[in-house]
């Protein structure tokens, strides 16, 4: 048998070069941050090569680093995909797909949907978690993630770098926006406001799209409602609660089913597309293929309802 790299360092390179960091490595892995370190110096001992490039606490794949990663990766994965056979009885292959909490419902369930009508038995184990997963850990076949710069170890394919627009119901827009004045004097309460949390600067807001639009309001969200997913401020905004800066991947369905109006053609992109991430070694499987296809089709342009006065 040929000669094997120290497993234990391989595993300590997987980790440390999936999460971008030795600390965040030693974290999964339950050890030190020096522990990690002295693992991956043990394997560029072992391949004569520097896999990574240090500059203080922050670390990048060398070409050689990236050279190794993919099989390393799925070595690893098979390595643990044995284990679960074993422990499991040999369960039928599933399609594992991971997503942020704001996608699952409004943008992800609709395309499984159309994915099942022409595939009913396929298996599909969808997780709803927020970034960072491990991709192999956790057998995950596809990854769905805001912004391509979490996984630099991956095969990334963009899907949608959306835009957002107002949107209202059209019952909210009868009894309050249609007068002369529209969006650019409606009260302060009824502007739905998206609140992203610390990790995400990239996101429009309302006086982002007041300033596209040609106009200087800032609707101040302290006065207004305030919701901490996209997909719920596009849920307030077809309850009747207000006006939503709704993602137009996320409210088309409503949009085309009349629940929800387009307030104005003007929209303003998002800071970051939506992205997939996969092991290089599963981009060619037929079922994760399909789905990303699928994923990355585009839907039909919202229909805008006439407001003159929407600015």
């Amino acid at each position: 048998m040929e000669k094997l790299p120290p497993l234990n360092a391989m595993r300590a390179f997987e980790v440390a070069a999936r999460a971008g960091s030795f600390t965040l490595a030693a974290t999964e892995l339950g050890v030190s941050s020096a522990a990690v370190s002295q693992q991956i110096r043990n394997l560029e001992d072992w391949f004569g090569k520097q896999l990574f490039m240090r500059n203080g606490n922050r670390i990048a794949l060398t070409d050689a680093g990236h050279a190794i990663y993919p099989q390393t990766a799925h070595a690893l994965g098979e390595i643990a995909a044995v284990g679960r056979r074993m422990l499991e009885g040999g369960l039928r292959r599933r399609l594992v797909v991971s997503v942020p909490f704001s996608l699952a419902e409004l943008w992800l369930a609709p395309k499984l949907a159309v994915l099942l009508d022409g595939f009913p038995q396929m298996a599909i184990d969808v997780r709803v978690e927020d970034d960072p997963v491990d991709v192999v850990r956790q057998n995950i076949d596809l990854r769905i993630s805001y912004g391509d710069y979490h996984y630099p170890a991956l095969k990334m394919v963009r899907l949608v770098h959306d835009e957002v627009l107002p949107v209202a119901s059209p019952g909210f827009w009868q009894r309050h926006g249609n007068g002369s004045s529209g969006l650019a004097d409606m009260h302060e309460s009824h502007f739905i406001h998206t609140n992203w949390g610390p990790n995400y600067a990239s996101h429009p807001s309302w006086a982002d799209w007041f300033a596209a639009a040609g106009g200087g309001r800032a609707p101040d969200p302290s006065h207004g409602r305030r919701v901490g997913l996209s997909s719920l401020a596009i849920g307030a905004a077809r309850l009747g609660l207000g006006v939503a800066l709704g993602q137009k991947a996320m409210a088309n369905a409503d949009l085309e089913a009349g629940r929800l109006i387009a307030l104005s053609s003007v929209s303003v992109r998002l800071g970051q597309p939506y992205c997939a991430f996969m092991l290089p070694a599963k981009a060619e499987r037929a079922d994760i293929a399909g789905l990303v296809e699928l994923l990355a089709s585009n839907p039909g342009r919202p229909r805008t309802e006439p407001a003159s006065g929407a600015v």
